[in-house]
């Protein structure tokens, strides 16, 4: 018996992989044209931008958003300052950025982080201080596992499960080997996770777990050869997978696996720079839908980024579930009274949070008094093509039993399917 979501949106329903039309103005929070000069709201993020790689497409995709939403009449008239803290993959700096942002700038919220360290960092101090994080690239258990932790993208577990699954339902993989670092809280929960899913149904599953800071990718590719599997799972950051699969190609062992991954290296750049090579062979899961949909929250990502964002910010999955997180608390905070806006008004109003819906995700947002989240738990895959990415798999539930306990509070939740 699954212990999932069935497919909730059918790919070809609302999705295509093809350049939009001519872009529109962007519609945000009031959408009245005129700018916020009120009193501003201190919202935070912390993110993983310098280090091993790049993880702040996130927030650069919300302060682009509430730009948009300053421009057009910010919260009820005052305007949202939005304060970015890069951590440097560093736990220790991680804990001081975001004590700053919490006790000395007193946020109201954390909206659209993104890191490898932070939230299995700063966590406690979170439920300490009382303090909500809508995140929206989290990679470590603690983002999940925390009750005042949510975030939009449903991290590195399901992203994995969800590959393996589809490799195992399409691909006939028997002997998955997943490629992953050597983080507390990251790779072995989503890799072993993923081995899990594989024992459960009686196949093979294993590990390869890199230290983030001295990878070795050709020891890690020989290993992968060395192994006996059948499919390689890279569960990387982008810059990172997009390394490995570079040594792939220079031992010249593509033709020897089936080759899928996690949501990191789904970014527009990556077919352009891994070339032609991996080109209708490389099978990669989404967390959300893809970044060429056709759905208007789809194009008012692409909006918001080419109007308030720049030409060099990242239009990923990590990019839209920033977008989706700085939306969802502008939603939120539009129904609060504007001069009662505090940190204790703004956490009651993100608990309350149900049934939010996007054509960004492949169902509904919530968040909730729960002592763990994870609402995006349904993802789709696409192949790496010679011109961009194909879907080859809609939108379906991800089987693991890690969700039996979310799956029992969204029933608890009446949150819709």
């Amino acid at each position: 018996m699954k212990r999932h979501r069935s497919t909730i949106i059918a790919a070809g329903a609302v999705l295509a992989l093809t350049s939009g039309s001519a872009l529109a103005a962007p519609k945000c929070g009031l959408n009245n044209g005129t700018k916020a000069t009120g009193q501003p709201i201190k919202v935070g993020a912390v993110v993983g931008q310098t280090g091993p790689d790049d993880f702040s497409a996130s927030a650069k995709a919300a302060k682009a958003y509430f730009t948009c939403v300053n421009a057009n009449g910010g919260i009820n008239g005052r305007p949202i300052e939005y304060l970015i803290q890069d951590d440097q993959w560093n736990p220790e700096v991680a804990g001081l950025v975001a004590a700053k942002l919490v006790k000395d700038e007193k946020v109201v919220a954390l909206v659209a982080s993104g890191s490898f360290v932070e939230m299995g960092v700063n966590a406690k101090l979170y439920a300490a201080e009382d303090v909500m994080s809508m995140a929206a690239a989290c990679a470590v258990s603690e983002c999940f596992e925390s009750k005042n932790i949510v975030s939009t993208n449903e991290g590195p577990l399901p992203s994995s499960v969800g590959a393996a699954q589809w490799a195992v339902t399409k691909l006939g993989s028997k002997n998955v080997i997943c490629i992953g670092l050597n983080i507390p809280s990251v790779g072995q929960y989503s890799c072993g996770w993923t081995e899990k899913y594989m024992q459960s149904k009686g196949l093979s599953g294993s590990s390869i777990l890199m230290d983030p800071a001295s990878a070795d990718m050709n020891s890690a590719v020989l290993r992968a050869v060395a192994s006996g599997a059948d499919t390689v799972l890279v569960n990387l950051p982008a810059g990172m997978a997009a390394g490995f699969l570079k040594v792939a190609q220079e031992q010249g062992i593509r033709d020897n696996f089936k080759w899928i991954s996690s949501t990191p290296l789904y970014d527009k750049a990556i077919p352009g720079i891994l070339g032609d090579h991996w080109a209708g062979v490389m099978h990669v899961n989404i967390e959300l839908t893809p970044i060429e949909g056709k759905g208007p929250d789809a194009t008012n990502w692409r909006e918001v980024l080419d109007k308030y964002g720049t030409a060099q910010d990242k239009r990923d999955t990590f990019s839209q579930s920033g977008y989706l997180s700085a939306r969802f608390f502008v939603d939120a905070m539009l129904k609060l009274d504007p001069a009662k806006i505090d940190r204790k008004s703004v956490s009651e109003a993100i608990r309350a949070i149900k049934n939010e819906k996007s054509d960004l995700l492949c169902g509904p947002y919530y968040v909730g008094d729960g002592d763990r989240h994870m609402p995006n738990h349904a993802n789709m895959m696409v192949q790496i093509a010679k011109d961009g990415f194909k879907v080859v798999g809609e939108c379906t539930g991800v089987d693991s039993a890690y969700l039996d306990p979310i799956i029992a509070q969204e029933k608890r939740l009446g949150i819709g399917k």
